[in-house]
């Protein structure tokens, strides 16, 4: 990965993890000031919002440390599963928010059911991308495997020689 791919892709999740604390802190603070002085009530959307954010955020930096891992080159190590999997369960998060929207949003649909599909099918569809990192997580433990034999066989062979 070329320095400009890591400069880039390290601005853009600094901008979006930036973002969402700020829109989050936002929303706990009129959460948290008193009802009468115009503050919002707490309602499950809100809260999903606020649960979604954290779990994005989770995800961001993961990806941080997972880019950073790759320009030292250390990627290939046990170390980045817990990465992967931090990456992995933060999206299976978004998916559950996601239904709890959805859920919440279905009763107001009654005469259009189609919204309440589609919103289901855009869930499954972010439990499709979980599953595509897991397909990836997998690739990576069977890159390291081949990494640690390799430096096992270069260490026979350097025996040899």
């Amino acid at each position: 990965m070329g320095k400009l791919a890591v400069g880039a892709l390290r601005a853009v999740l600094a901008v979006v993890l930036t973002g969402t604390v700020l829109v989050q802190a936002a929303m706990v603070w009129a959460l948290a000031t008193d009802p009468e002085d115009g503050s919002l009530p707490l309602t499950p959307l809100r809260l999903i919002t606020v649960l979604g954010m954290a779990a994005a955020q989770v995800a961001l930096v993961c990806v941080w440390r997972l880019v950073a891992m790759v320009r030292r080159g250390t990627v290939f190590s046990h170390a980045a599963f817990r990465y992967v999997d931090a990456v992995i369960g933060a999206i299976v998060a978004e998916a559950l928010l996601w239904f709890a929207v959805t859920a919440i949003n279905a009763p107001g649909q009654r005469e259009d059911p189609g919204v309440t599909v589609i919103m289901a099918g855009i869930g499954l569809a972010v439990l499709g991308v979980a599953l595509i990192v897991l397909v990836l997580r997998t690739l990576l433990a069977q890159a390291v495997a081949r990494d640690v034999e390799a430096s096992r066989m270069q260490a026979e062979l350097d025996e040899v020689i």
